[in-house]
């Protein structure tokens, strides 16, 4: 007997695409693994960590360190006063954040809402705990929060709404106002709203990033999720973090007791020390990733691709409809590595229907050579030139 849920989900896009590139000796610009964006401090007090040890379980909540860390730099970039005993809780990573709290707060048929484009382990985490996805959909160009389908999608059984900001595929911020309406819907329904973070430090342009966390009235029904793996480009790494009012955490802290336990000990030490670097650091991470941004979207704006604006995160989205006649960004995705050597992501993968085809994502948390052997590889075959005899 195979368990439904896993035993038809399939391998991953992610998975799928990147092997492809690897078999074919296609630039991977689809998974977001970053490229020499480690902090040397990280890698030194891990080191160090792993030396002088302990070796054995940390504790179960993790590292105080750690946690004291995280609240610090929430209070540091966002004016959040967080209580670092009672309210923060590190994780073998984002994924497993969202898998505690999802077993923690869901029960059979409680109803979740979830925001399309989305990260494909949502929905699958969700209907493992025993949850029903309700997608809501954001439609390009422009993104934006459709508030009357969010309200009709509230019904009695709902449970959760699920948000991403800065929002994987597509980069979307939400703004204030939408923060509030979904605040004043979680009131008016009594919901809880999982806020996954993870890109709270790529935003670029100065913009402000606005966590719900410090929305008035709703603290107590936030669940906010963070990554070391985005903030400090080691997503090898695996460490998360939740911060919830204590109320909300107790439950998910028992989850995550009985789904890893605990995290590396000597990668929470490290993860601490980077999350008290001085701003530098991060403001340094921005610019630096805002300039990887502008290099690569040039790039692809010359060689006839349609790029949106990039506020935030790692990717760049791409509107290939005018040079896919199949209209099928899976198909297209695959034909970019095999005719050009480059592998993007197909953004139909980020719908649970797979019927909105008509764009793909490149990442751009990538060394300046890479992206510039990439774009160059897309305009020669623009151009109809192979990219195998000219690499």
């Amino acid at each position: 007997m195979v368990n439904p849920i896993f035993g038809k989900s399939g391998t991953s896009i992610f998975e799928y695409m990147s092997r492809l590139a690897s078999e074919t000796g296609s630039i991977n610009l689809g998974q977001g693994f970053p490229e020499g964006f480690e902090p040397r401090e990280l890698i030194d007090a891990a080191v160090e960590a792993l030396q002088s040890g302990p070796h054995q379980y940390p504790p179960m909540m993790g590292l105080p360190a750690l946690r004291k860390a995280v609240a610090d730099n929430a209070k540091r970039f966002l004016g959040l006063d967080i209580d670092w005993q009672s309210e923060v809780l590190v994780t073998s990573g984002a994924t497993e954040a969202l898998t505690d709290t999802f077993l923690a707060l869901l029960d059979r048929d409680d109803e979740v809402i979830v925001f399309e484009p989305v990260y494909d382990a949502y929905a699958t985490l969700i209907r493992r705990a025993g949850g029903k996805v309700v997608p809501v959909r954001l439609a390009p160009p422009h993104w934006e929060l459709p508030r009357e389908a969010l309200t009709k999608a509230i019904t009695a059984k709902t449970r959760l709404i699920v948000i991403n900001t800065p929002m994987n595929p597509i980069g979307k911020i939400f703004d204030p106002e939408e923060l509030r309406f979904l605040a004043d819907l979680a009131i008016e329904h009594d919901l809880v709203i999982v806020a996954d973070e993870v890109y709270e430090h790529l935003v670029f342009d100065a913009r402000p990033f606005h966590s719900l966390f410090a929305v008035e009235g709703i603290r107590d029904r936030v669940v906010r999720i963070g990554s070391a793996g985005k903030s400090f480009s080691v997503t090898g790494w695996k460490v998360g973090y939740i911060t919830a009012s204590a109320d909300l955490l107790q439950p998910i802290a028992r989850a995550h007791q009985y789904v890893t336990f605990t995290t590396p000990p000597a990668l929470q030490a490290a993860v601490a020390v980077g999350l008290n670097l001085p701003d530098e650091y991060f403001l340094g991470l921005r610019k630096t990733l805002a300039a990887r941004r502008d290099l690569l979207v040039k790039g692809l704006r010359d060689a006839g691709f349609e790029v949106a604006d990039v506020p935030a995160t790692y990717f760049a989205v791409a509107n290939v409809a005018p040079l896919d006649p199949e209209g099928d960004d899976l198909v297209f995705s695959r034909r970019l590595t095999l005719e050009t050597g480059v592998t993007p992501v197909p953004v139909s993968s980020f719908y649970g229907d797979r019927d909105v085809k008509s764009h793909v994502r490149f990442c751009f948390a990538k060394k300046e050579e890479t992206i510039i052997s990439a774009v160059s590889r897309l305009r020669r075959w623009r151009e109809g030139q192979g990219w195998r005899a000219a690499s």
